[in-house]
């Protein structure tokens, strides 16, 4: 099955990458050695993977399947499947050696094992031979900051992580519930479609029609619960225009639901999706909505996280595409009312993969309505330790920076800034 599985994905991707990167060949693909042969046949010829209709008429008898598994998956059962095929035989020949001639089957079993040993490419890159390009690269990256690095749409913040980088990117934010998490991810993304970009955001808790009114909100400051609840003061007028504006931008803000993923957000699809809509950017509101696609029975949530989190950083690296994601932070994680202290990294919930895998970490806290803190907690080429301090109006998506914070000072702002917010919205947290 997995080598129909693997002759699939390379028809409905057009990519003989997965074949080339390791090392497979006819000989793993026990039962369609001709429909492997055609394939390769094909791309040496002609350039290119034959489409589903040209293998099709050829192999009219052969189902292709939809493919989600990951590669690295499909590439790990194929090998497993090949030393077996290659087993039977050698373990068949030693069992009749041994009835007659125990040290003649030892001696054949131990060269026979040599043959069986694998052989797998394994990379490498000489960063002598290769020092050229890096200093490219560096020249590259300081010339056009823009192509390796997106602004995150928070200044004081990109001043201390220099911004999202476009490649290796896999970047945590995590809080308890309530805090304003998913807030602060789609201000990020809301600004680098601002700024020009294509990006991909995976709500699995709200509606596309939620995501949109909180992207108004973020976008142009319009009132979100007047937007949510259809309130009169939102001038009618005044957004149509807005929304007939934003229309006129090429670039996309792409919504899906777990229903636009079958259910199942994988990795594999993930990838899919970014080709499909070309998207410079993806975010995902929520972690432990996405399936393990190399669960093994016996797997734990933690071990399935773990793996999840390193399939995110791979694909960014594949991709070059940054991939910001929400955590929530488990008990430990809660801090003392109307301090400035904000979760640690051991309180992330379920898994520690995940703040192994990320290349950024930013805990936050919202002391009280109005008032949020940011930390830096992790941050693999810079300082951790950062921490921003804003005026939140919730409801108007401003985000005022507060150079100065101290938990004294927070003590009577924040009264303040309570009953400025329960005025606006009657003290209902339907906006978070």
């Amino acid at each position: 099955m997995v080598a129909l599985q693997i002759l699939s994905k390379i028809l409905s991707t057009s990519s003989n990458a997965i074949i080339e990167d390791n090392l497979l060949s006819e000989d793993y693909f026990v039962g369609y050695e001709k429909e492997y042969n055609f394939i390769q046949d094909h791309l040496k010829e002609y350039g290119n993977v034959p489409d589903k209709a040209t293998f099709l008429a050829q192999f009219p008898d052969v189902e292709l399947v939809e493919v989600t598994e990951s590669d690295r998956y499909l590439v790990d059962t194929i090998r497993e499947e090949y030393l077996y095929y290659k087993s039977v035989p050698v373990i068949q020949k030693a069992a009749e050696l041994l009835k007659t001639d125990s040290n003649a089957a030892s001696e054949y079993l131990v060269n026979a094992m040599k043959e069986l040993q694998p052989s797998y490419k394994l990379g490498g890159i000489d960063i002598i031979a290769d020092a050229d390009q890096r200093f490219d690269r560096f020249v590259e990256r300081k010339e056009h900051q823009e192509q390796w690095f997106f602004t995150c749409g928070f200044p004081e913040l990109d001043d201390l992580i220099h911004g999202i980088q476009r490649k290796d990117e896999f970047f945590v934010i995590f809080a308890r519930t309530n805090q304003g998490k998913s807030w602060v991810l789609e201000k990020m993304c809301t600004h680098v479609w601002q700024i020009g970009f294509n990006v991909g955001y995976v709500s699995p808790e709200m509606s596309a029609d939620s995501i949109g009114y909180r992207f108004d909100t973020l976008h142009s400051h319009y009132s979100n619960t007047g937007l949510m609840w259809g309130k009169d003061e939102i001038d009618e007028t005044d957004y149509r225009e807005y929304i007939e504006e934003i229309k006129t931008r090429e670039n996309k803000f792409i919504v899906a639901t777990p229903l636009d993923f079958d259910k199942k957000i994988t990795v594999t699809k993930l990838r899919n999706w970014i080709k499909q809509y070309k998207l410079d950017l993806i975010a995902i509101d929520g972690i432990t909505y996405m399936t393990d696609e190399r669960y093994r029975r016996g797997d734990n949530k933690t071990t399935s996280l773990t793996n999840i989190s390193e399939d995110l950083m791979e694909l960014s690296m594949e991709m070059s595409v940054p991939v910001l994601v929400v955590v929530q932070a488990n008990r430990s994680g809660v801090v003392e009312k109307g301090t400035s202290d904000t979760p640690e990294l051991e309180s992330i919930r379920d898994s520690d993969g995940i703040a192994h895998n990320a290349s950024k970490i930013l805990s936050i806290h919202q002391r009280e309505h109005g008032i949020l803190d940011m930390v830096v907690k992790k941050q693999r080429m810079g300082a951790v330790g950062g921490k921003l301090t804003y005026n939140w109006n919730i409801n108007t998506g401003d985000f005022e920076f507060v150079p100065s914070y101290d938990d004294a000072e927070a003590e009577s702002v924040t009264k303040q800034k309570v009953e400025e917010v329960r005025k606006q919205y009657n003290d209902k947290s339907d906006v978070f």
